[in-house]
């Protein structure tokens, strides 16, 4: 299994604290004979809905030298999950969890806006001081 990213415990005290209950940690995807495991999967009833939300969670911490490395690290792991999450359980939405700070730094100058109004990745930001979830891109339905 892969080595916890820096923000793990953060960003799982964050989605519990928006009621949404981990039921995975990591969840492993087995594709042929390749095991791939995104960090945290996570369910939330909806019950205006009636009915129950499925998510998972890659965290990044973007603590390289050069944030576009990152970006370039960050999107093909997410590409590569994405489609794999879609194949084997394509009722649950992939999220790329990323401080607030690196969301300014990263997706709110031209590239990253290039990157979020071609849909290229969903995103959760959190604030990794106070461990909540700063916003979901694209919005996702959270109301219980």
């Amino acid at each position: 299994m892969p080595a916890r990213d820096l923000y793990h415990s953060h960003v799982r005290n964050a989605l519990s604290k928006d009621g949404w209950s981990v039921t995975d940690d990591p969840l492993r995807l087995r594709l042929g004979k390749k095991d791939m495991y995104i960090d945290l999967a996570a369910e939330r009833v909806l019950w205006a809905e009636k009915g129950m939300i499925k998510i998972a969670v890659e965290i990044k911490s973007f603590l390289g030298a050069s944030d576009l490395s990152d970006l370039h690290d960050a999107l093909g792991q997410f590409v590569l999950y994405h489609d794999v999450l879609k194949e084997l359980q394509p009722d649950r939405r992939l999220f790329l969890a990323v401080r607030d700070t690196v969301f300014a730094s990263v997706f709110e100058v031209p590239i990253g806006q290039l990157l979020l109004k071609n849909e290229r990745v969903q995103l959760l930001v959190f604030d990794g001081e106070q461990e909540v979830i700063v916003k979901w891109i694209p919005e996702i339905m959270t109301a219980s």
